[in-house]
């Protein structure tokens, strides 16, 4: 339950900071995530590196679970991990494969996921 609350609550001051500043750029990443345009979504998976795998790392930190990923350009095991979870988090197939559908939820994350983050 406190982890829950804690997700909300952090999720909560997201969206204020997001609201708070004003409308975001066209193009514009969330929380701050720039290695590439919101539009370079190429498809990634375990073993791939690069700055697409950065921008992936660094949007699904926004989604919360400790510990944050190190957005080092590295698809490892625990990207693929916290990749599973997001997808499992939207109905999506757990594949741990960064395509076009995970790509959306990882730009536009909901406010809370009811499954438990791994680890």
């Amino acid at each position: 339950m406190k982890n829950r609350i804690m997700s909300v609550l952090g999720a909560a001051v997201l969206a204020a900071g997001f609201l708070g500043v004003g409308a975001p750029s066209a193009g514009a990443a969330p929380g701050g995530c720039a290695h590439v345009s919101s539009t370079h979504r190429p498809t990634i998976q375990y073993g791939n590196t690069g700055v697409a795998v950065k921008q992936a790392q660094c949007l699904s930190n926004i989604w919360g679970g400790v510990p944050k990923l190190g957005v080092d350009g590295a698809f490892g095991s625990k990207t693929r991990a916290k990749i599973k979870w997001i997808q499992g988090c939207h109905g999506l197939t757990k594949d741990g494969i960064v395509g076009a559908r995970t790509w959306n939820v990882l730009y536009n994350p909901a406010l809370d996921c009811y499954d438990p983050y791994p680890g």
